[in-house]
């Protein structure tokens, strides 16, 4: 039932009057109806709709962020873009985190604040289109009250740090024009925004607005909300999605203090993933946390099987490199440019090289958990969800609840990277709520965390390009295998390749020849968004061969990567919009010379080069790197992003730093395996994160400022840090890593 609802230009704004002088504005959609108001938010006497601002009598700002923030600091730019708007004093805004606003449309979802995700890399864009009208329009309704109450024409005056001067230099606060200012209607048409000359908070570095909370653990997380007669339920997943019980004995757990109920969950075969129980599970339900582990701990289960029980990672591997190796035809031929078959029948040199990539689970610091209260009237839920709108609709799927019945509410979260994009665990614990007739709170251990997730598909990339006489790459031809994470999620069979691949990637448009074809594995293991997809598998293997062709060419790979890119020009996206070629030149070049590039070859260190594209943004990584014996070394890391328009310069480097050191360290060490159908992995001494050790003692990040509209940068650096990094080694060790994890396969090859 639920539906994405996009917002038109078209819309219009509401002002919300509260008695005791606030002022509440917000973008409204074509429904006048309530959506819930956080209860930060909440006056004497508000009418809560699409509220994104509140301004009270004494000058202080509350004002909303609707996305939630897993990391990325949307908590901060959102309302920052808001404020800049409003002129208000920063100093004295409070932001507060909006849970999902949803009304009810005649038993439709109407979603008040548009499209709710984070962590996906929209937020920022989304929001540059959507909110700033929402402070225009709260500080053109100011100036009217002000020019009632001066007598001077509103157009004659003019605000600042929250507050309204006319031009004989008498000043009026935004607390005490917001009483005024409430019962002001408002303009047909949006009131014009600011001109970029006129910004002071965009642009600015500004600090998290809950840094202080997070580092001194006052943060409120999922795990921090309660109901104070919340039972507790934790559970223990089959080892295959397709497999079921084959012998139960749950006396023991029953036997432990404090164990209420043992209740058995399983998948409903006509959901999609991500909307229902993700394998057969059995959940021990108790009054406290311990409790409950304890009733899972005496659980006496075994499993058997279903026909997922003989697949393995190797299997599936061999499965990719058959594909690939074989002259049957693509499951879809993504893109082909020119003739590649007929560039090679002129060749002057070819070159070729095979990449391979591991499954990869999401290891969120948060496991996933859910706390739900609900019954005939209602459901509240606390859920740490990237998406709040399709956690709804597993709620109201569940419980048949009118849309405006279902309250979820999204605290900070503790990590997403695409994993919460699904609603599993939200499913899992409405389930549970209804068979115990409680509020209920679901944890999932490590090892569940681990071992059932839906899971980055491990890849097999192919290359091979044509080289002429005079160093030119001719033609590309790249074949890719892997498992769609898009498969039974309803996408036609035709658009699988989507989450593997992207039409536009580099070098994509640079080369008159070029092929890109995606062959499809099967496999029964689960599989879901996941951070940098899927740009991150193919950045890596895409600039790992770039490398080989300048060291085949013998020539500086900074070289081979300007050469290949040509003059500045834009260079058209299948689909529209176009790549400029002067800004990803500007990225490379950036960080080139920060690392020193003109010491490449002379260096006793390696140092590598990389660089990408993603939806209209440029990043390049430069990585040096030593080697003592088998003890690699990250010495330094430089990436230089070019995002457009800057909204918080600090918030962006912290991105930017978050997301290398992300990318480096899934790089060197993980790789979910799998054996007889079942993942091998189960804590972080298998799946090892890296350690501060491994890591570089910092990122250094240039920004490049731009007046284009701000882009997105959750994952930006991911693609070009771990290409960077395996170039570097070559460089230092003459080893080339065609194979993740880096240090396994390094020291092998030593």
């Amino acid at each position: 039932m639920s539906v994405d609802v996009q917002l038109s230009r078209r819309r219009f704004l509401q002002v919300l009057a509260g008695t005791a002088g606030a002022l509440i504005v917000g973008v409204r959609t074509a429904l006048a109806t309530e959506p819930p108001v956080p209860l930060d938010m909440l006056g004497d006497t508000l009418y809560g709709l699409g509220v994104y601002v509140r301004i009270d009598a004494d000058g202080d700002v509350v004002i909303g962020a609707r996305d939630p923030d897993t990391g990325t600091g949307v908590a901060t730019s959102l309302p920052r873009i808001i404020a800049e708007e409003l002129d208000a004093d920063w100093q004295r805004v409070r932001v507060v985190p909006l849970g999902l606003g949803v009304a009810n449309g005649n038993g439709e979802p109407r979603w008040m604040y548009g499209q709710q995700v984070g962590g996906t890399g929209n937020s920022m864009p989304r929001a540059w289109r959507d909110l700033r009208s929402a402070g225009a329009l709260a500080r053109w309704l100011l100036m009217q009250a002000a020019a009632q109450q001066l007598g001077v024409p509103a157009d004659r005056l003019h605000t600042e740090k929250g507050v309204v001067i006319s031009p004989d230099g008498r000043r009026l606060t935004y607390g005490s024009l917001a009483a005024a200012a409430a019962k002001i209607a408002p303009p047909q048409n949006s009131p014009a925004l600011k001109t970029p000359d006129r910004y002071t908070l965009i642009g600015q570095p500004a600090d998290d607005v809950d840094a202080r909370e997070i580092v001194t653990g006052q943060t409120p997380y999922s795990f921090d909300q309660h109901f104070g007669d919340a039972v507790v339920a934790v559970l223990t997943h089959c080892p295959w999605p397709d497999g079921q019980i084959a012998e139960k004995d749950y006396s023991a757990a029953m036997a432990v203090k404090g164990v209420l109920k043992v209740v058995e969950l399983k998948p409903d075969p006509k959901l999609p993933p991500g909307q229902t129980v993700i394998a057969p599970a059995v959940a021990v339900i108790a009054e406290t946390t311990w409790q409950a582990l304890q009733g899972r701990r005496a659980l006496k289960l075994s499993w058997k099987p279903g026909a997922s029980g003989s697949e393995s990672t190797a299997a599936l591997e061999q499965q990719a490199t058959s594909l690939l190796g074989s002259d049957s035809a693509p499951t879809t031929r993504i893109r082909d440019d020119g003739d590649v078959d007929k560039a090679r029948r002129k060749t002057a040199r070819r070159i070729d090289a095979t990449y391979y990539q591991p499954w990869l689970a999401h290891a969120a610091s948060e496991p996933m958990n859910c706390l739900v209260r609900l019954d005939k009237t209602g459901a509240t839920l606390y859920v740490p969800t990237q998406s709040p709108q399709q956690a709804w609709t597993v709620v109201q799927r569940l419980t048949g609840l009118l849309p405006d019945q279902i309250d979820i509410r999204v605290p900070r979260i503790g990590g997403g990277y695409g994993r919460r994009l699904d609603h599993d665990y939200v499913a899992e614990a409405v389930l549970l709520a209804q068979a115990i007739d409680k509020p209920l709170r679901l944890f999932w251990p490590r090892d569940e965390d681990l071992t059932h997730d839906y899971y980055r598909s491990g890849c097999v990339h192919q290359f091979d390009a044509i080289i002429d006489n005079k160093r030119r790459i001719l033609a590309w031809n790249q074949r890719v295998a892997s498992a769609s994470a898009q498969t039974g999620r309803g996408v036609s069979s035709d658009r699988l390749w989507t989450s593997e691949v992207d039409v536009n990637q580099l070098p994509a448009g640079f080369v008159p020849d070029y092929r890109s074809d995606w062959f499809s594995l099967a496999s029964s293991l689960p599989r879901g968004p996941h951070r940098g997809m899927p740009h991150i598998t193919n950045a890596f293997a895409v600039d790992c061969f770039i490398d080989e062709i300048a060291h085949a060419l013998k020539e500086d790979p900074l070289d081979t990567r300007l050469r290949l890119i040509g003059d500045a020009r834009l260079v058209p996206l299948q689909g529209g919009g176009a790549i400029d070629t002067a800004r990803l030149t500007n990225v490379l070049k950036l960080v080139a010379d920060r690392i020193n590039w003109k010491n490449w070859l002379r260096s006793v260190n390696g140092l590598g080069i990389a660089c990408w594209y993603v939806d209209g943004a440029y990043v390049a990584h430069a990585v040096e790197v030593s080697m003592q014996g088998e003890k690699l070394t990250i010495e330094r890391v430089v990436c230089a992003v070019d995002v457009g328009r800057v909204i918080n310069p600090k918030g962006l480097e912290g991105q930017i730093a978050g997301a290398t050191l992300d990318a480096l360290s899934t790089a060197l060490n993980l790789a979910i395996t799998v054996k007889d159908g079942k993942v091998q992995q189960s804590s972080w001494k298998d799946y090892p994160l890296a350690s501060m050790a491994e890591l570089p003692k910092t990122v250094e990040v240039i920004t490049v400022p731009g007046e284009d509209d701000p882009t997105g940068a959750s994952f930006l650096a991911m693609p070009s840090a771990a290409p960077a990094l395996a170039n570097a080694v070559f460089r230092v060790s003459a080893v080339r890593v065609r194979r993740l994890p880096l240090m396994k396969e390094l020291l092998r090859l030593l």
